[in-house]
């Protein structure tokens, strides 16, 4: 048996010969003279087309204020969960909207504490989710009650709260805490909840996911128009980067939406997806608008940064919200006239 002291190396013979196999290399063998310049050139094109594309979202990002790679890949992550849920499992999409619109509550109820109105965070939370769940597992009589029920509460707790707190707050702040308290729960859980509503319906998950995509293509085609073609301000007050031509690219292309959802997934004659897609368009830039104005009024740009790229919750359901009332709305006009 030969050793280390042997002089021979293992697997080769004791009188030098070479072994059967080849002893393995620690190390990498150096490439081939014909190929290093192949490889050194992919190389210098892959580091130039990153620089260049590193280059073009840093523009996009500074002219929009957004991270577009970054929002989009969120984007698709949401929308992967909510068209999963709306095709195979009812219940999880219930509980993603009444989640997305309870973050929605929290943000709002924290926005304006940081603007020194007085919110009660707890007692909206618990009427907000009361009023969520109402809509779809209970008859609609009961969901208006539990509404009603709610914004009692959230008023007269208010009001009890400012009681006990003896600060010498005026008459008027009191009031105004109260009125936006009252806000908080119909802008979002109210409006969320009819969405609900609409779900429960025979085939109303057709609907959501109809008014959710039409909603999205209003917001791609204003932003992709707006950024190519945008010049003329639409509402230069409330939201500087909104442009007429991205509102016409938002029209153009929620109408060829319209069309193809009415046609291929709610079974309408196809003139009806262009009401369809222009009510939600409608509803979709009043929402994108008053959100907006409320923010501006509020001194903020987003009202959170939990979906980077995106903002807060609410600054994604801003249009959805008040679609929901229209699509409810359109479902009971046009589902008489569906196509057998």
């Amino acid at each position: 048996m030969s050793d280390a002291s042997d002089g021979v190396s293992p697997g080769a013979s004791g009188d030098g010969a070479p072994a059967d196999e080849p002893a393995s290399d620690s190390t990498a063998r150096p490439l081939p003279a014909h190929v290093r310049p192949k490889r050194s050139g992919f190389e210098q094109q892959v580091a130039h087309a990153r620089a260049e594309f590193e280059e073009a979202n840093a523009r996009i990002t500074q002219r929009t204020g957004r991270n577009l790679i970054l929002a989009i890949l969120i984007g698709l992550a949401i929308g992967a969960v909510v068209f999963v849920s709306l095709v195979f499992l009812k219940w999880i999409f219930v509980v993603f909207a009444t989640a997305a619109a309870l973050l929605g509550v929290f943000e709002f109820s924290r926005a304006l504490q940081a603007s020194g109105r007085r919110i009660d965070v707890v007692v909206q939370l618990i009427a907000g989710a009361a009023v969520l769940l109402s809509a779809y597992f209970l008859d609609g009589s009961v969901h208006w009650v539990t509404l009603f029920v709610g914004l009692a509460v959230i008023i007269v707790w208010r009001l009890i709260g400012q009681m006990a707190a003896r600060d010498g707050r005026r008459y008027g702040e009191v009031v105004d805490d109260v009125l936006v308290s009252g806000l908080v729960l119909l802008y979002v859980p109210f409006l969320a909840s009819l969405a609900l509503i609409l779900l429960r319906q025979d085939g109303g998950e057709w609907w959501v996911m109809a008014f959710l995509i039409v909603a999205i293509a209003a917001d791609t085609g204003a932003y992709a128009s707006g950024l190519a073609f945008g010049k003329h301000p639409m509402a230069p007050r409330i939201s500087p980067k909104k442009t007429w031509e991205g509102f016409a690219g938002a029209a153009v292309a929620v109408m060829i939406a319209g069309v193809l959802l009415a046609w291929l997934m709610l079974g309408l004659p196809w003139w009806t997806g262009l009401i369809f897609g222009l009510v939600i368009l409608g509803t979709a830039t009043a929402g994108d608008l008053g959100e907006s104005m409320i923010k501006r009024d509020l001194g903020i740009k987003d009202m959170s940064s939990w979906l980077p790229g995106h903002g807060g919750v609410l600054d994604r359901l801003d249009s959805i919200l008040p679609s929901a009332v229209a699509a409810l709305a359109l479902f009971y006009l046009l589902t008489p006239l569906a196509v057998t």
